[in-house]
């Protein structure tokens, strides 16, 4: 079983900047290669953001957000991240954006690396088969916000090792979540059973079954969720939300999987929920109000 210390991270969004956090704090050093420095600033600067709110809280200590600070570096070359015991790619829902770059790793780091991809509904064979080291190559899906959610997918294919898959769940387990075995079928666990419930919401309110206030209350209050389908569309994103259900219809062309037409229109009218500032509720007053839709 391979020990895991030195970690890469491709991609410094929201959910690699997340993942290149509690690896930090886990005391292992952390490595994220974004395209750009400015993107790279950026990350660092997020990092230290949620960091210094974790503090105030009194979820960590000063001392340790000093130190995950002192465990990462950013870079914009790829092949810096040669001496990485893993390396986790946490970059758009792009197949081939991904498989260039797997490609660009295999040729740059040795053979004990493992490569992971946070891909929340690509399958992780459609990368192994292309990655150059297929029983190195696995899934390894975070959730979002990471430093708060505990859960980790990992996911298995039919030529990853055991090896890895122990190496990884142990990994996982040392930055403090919780592993989950998953197979390697588009959506995992958890979006294979949770995108169909956030787009039978969005079916319900286009059928006036009933307002997006009384779904969201209905489903907190009489389910015992922590928010309603509305309130964690618009926390996901409608446009992320529209392209995982996408791939997976394309994947299982199950009419449960397919977007429905409000969620189109919202996405091509730029309202991509609390991020753009509007979904199904307007972000732009506190608290938010529903946002009307001509419904």
């Amino acid at each position: 079983m391979t020990e895991i210390r030195r970690v890469g991270v491709l991609g410094g969004g929201l959910m690699g900047s997340g993942i290149a956090q509690v690896c930090a704090l886990a005391g292992c050093q952390t490595v994220v290669r974004e395209v750009s420095d400015s993107l790279c600033e950026k990350s660092l600067a997020s990092i230290g953001k949620s960091l210094a709110k974790a503090v105030e809280k009194g979820k960590i200590t000063s001392a340790a957000k000093d130190a995950a600070l002192d465990h990462l570096s950013f870079i914009t070359d790829i092949t810096l991240l040669n001496d990485s015991d893993i390396v986790i790619e946490a970059v758009s829902e792009d197949l081939e954006l991904k498989n260039s770059l797997f490609k660009d790793l295999n040729a740059v780091c040795p053979p004990r690396t493992i490569f992971a991809s946070n891909t929340s509904s690509l399958t992780i064979a459609a990368m192994a088969a292309s990655c150059g080291r297929p029983d190195r190559m696995l899934g390894l899906h975070f959730f979002n916000p990471v430093p708060s959610m505990k859960l980790v997918e990992v996911v298995k294919t039919i030529t990853t090792s055991q090896q890895t898959m122990d190496s990884v769940f142990s990994f996982v387990q040392q930055i403090g979540k919780e592993p989950i075995r998953a197979k390697d079928n588009s959506g995992f666990v958890v979006n294979l059973l949770l995108v169909p419930y956030m787009l039978d919401a969005i079916r319900a309110l286009e059928a006036s079954v009933a307002s997006v206030e009384d779904i969201d209350k209905g489903m907190h209050l009489g389910a015992g969720h922590p928010m309603g389908p509305f309130t964690l569309l618009d926390f996901v994103g409608l446009d992320t939300v529209y392209k995982i259900s996408e791939i997976m219809f394309t994947e299982y062309r199950e009419k449960r999987y397919a977007p429905p037409p409000l969620l189109k229109r919202m996405v091509t009218a730029g309202m991509f929920g609390k991020k753009s500032g509007r979904g199904f509720y307007d972000y732009s007053q506190d608290p938010p109000s529903v946002t009307s839709l001509g419904l």
